[in-house]
């Protein structure tokens, strides 16, 4: 608790980290209402709510190529700046189109703001690693932890009362005032120019095609020459896979074999349980991460995670099987907080919009895989019982792998970064 304290004394990381619980917090509440009020007015027509979903998450394909070239060549303040503010001007569009009701319109507007958020955290995550010592990465990771537990335990419950409340119109309301918030946390910030264009100073016409290609080509062939940075990626390559199956399967736990008659009503509790676990896990992972070293905390994470998911499988009681949910969930955020906070440290500042860029684009592919497989494979050629032992397995090899790399990886980049510090001694 005294580094989540100190941390925020300094106030432009304060600002940046206020900035991204409100751009998150607005986003969050937006979505899940309009959800709320599509499958409320079209009743017979839940492919809506569908649709919505893939509105949020298709973006992320259209535009993963340009959103780290962006953010490494021009300046990152003014990206997360203007990215929210258009963000709160496409939520009053949102709020217009819902009015006039033509759905093609709709979907056109939240395709276009989801777009436009994608462009955000790669620019913040870029000053925030310029903002912070070495020493405060883990801390800031751990943070971001909280936050994103904090809102799967709560921020769909926030979106259905804002519904219930001030309804859908209300609901984005609230959403374009978070962004407005956001972008003048964003604005206060007094962020040095290094931090902010660690690439030099770059125009929106500078930007060609062929300079775009380029930088991301380069990006890519950096992840790849890295052998310690390459190897983390497919952490987030598992933690996909993790996010996939654990959107559907415990469901499938509960509705084919735990409680096929009351299987809704336990899915919104073995939801709270799960963030009720990833939240004390970001907690205690915080903690370990100043103790033991980083690769340590992913290897113990991948393996706890990895044995109960299997062991997810085994009981036939609903309240056993919470528990052994619950503990998988305690020892994620150590993989996700290590790798977090591991990124920052080995990432060139230059390159940091670039690999920030792949991560998302990374974990939505492991997670379609995941979910196309489940869909082909259950229940025609696997049960659920197998599901469960498929991704643990999965998860502790991944661990295997790392056990064997990533202590030799770490060695090789200490080398190498003290070679390179005294080549310029």
């Amino acid at each position: 608790m005294k580094k989540f304290k100190e941390i925020f004394q300094n106030r432009n990381y304060m600002r940046l980290f206020l900035a991204n619980f409100t751009s998150q917090l607005g986003s969050t509440i937006g979505l899940t209402a309009f959800m709320f009020y599509l499958l409320d007015r079209f009743t017979d027509q839940p492919a809506y709510a569908s649709i919505t979903e893939l509105m949020y998450s298709l973006p992320t394909l259209a535009v993963f190529f340009m959103v780290g070239v962006l953010a490494d060549r021009m300046d990152r303040q003014k990206i997360a700046y203007y990215c929210d503010w258009i963000s709160a001007l496409l939520s009053l569009s949102l709020i217009i189109t819902i009015y006039v009701g033509w759905m093609p319109l709709i979907f056109a507007v939240l395709f276009l703001r989801s777009a436009v958020q994608k462009f955000f955290f790669p620019a913040e995550h870029g000053m925030v690693q310029g903002i912070l010592e070495k020493d405060d990465y883990t801390t800031a990771a751990g943070l971001n932890q909280l936050v994103m537990s904090l809102f799967m335990l709560f921020g769909n419950g926030l979106g259905v009362f804002a519904y219930w409340t001030v309804g859908v119109y209300g609901a984005l309301v609230v959403d374009f005032l978070s962004f407005v918030i956001s972008a003048l946390l964003i604005r206060a910030c007094k962020i040095s120019d290094l931090v902010r264009m660690p690439n030099g100073k770059h125009r929106i016409k500078d930007l060609t095609s062929k300079m775009m290609i380029g930088d991301f080509k380069s990006g890519f062939s950096y992840i790849m020459k890295n052998k310690l940075l390459r190897t983390l990626l497919i952490g987030f390559f598992v933690l996909g896979i993790v996010n996939g199956g654990f959107s559907v399967m415990p469901i499938f736990m509960l509705k084919f074999k735990l409680a096929p008659d009351t299987y809704e009503q336990f899915s919104i509790i073995i939801g709270i349980v799960f963030g009720a676990g990833v939240l004390i896990g970001s907690l205690i992972a915080s903690l370990l991460s100043q103790k033991i070293k980083l690769y340590h905390l992913i290897i113990i994470g991948l393996f706890i995670t990895g044995v109960f998911v299997i062991a997810s499988s085994i009981p036939n009681h609903i309240i056993l099987f919470m528990a052994v949910i619950f503990v998988s969930a305690l020892a994620l955020p150590l993989v996700n907080i290590g790798i977090g906070g591991w990124m920052p440290s080995i990432v060139d500042p230059k390159m940091m919009g670039r690999v920030q860029g792949m991560i998302t684009p990374l974990m939505m592919l492991s997670q379609s895989i995941t979910l196309g497989f489940v869909t082909i494979s259950f229940p025609t050629f696997l049960s659920i019982d197998a599901l469960y032992w498929l991704v643990g397995v999965c998860i502790i090899l991944v661990g295997v792998f790392y056990l064997f790399t990533l202590p030799k990886y770490t060695r090789e980049n200490e080398i190498m970064l003290a070679e390179v510090k005294e080549s310029k001694a």
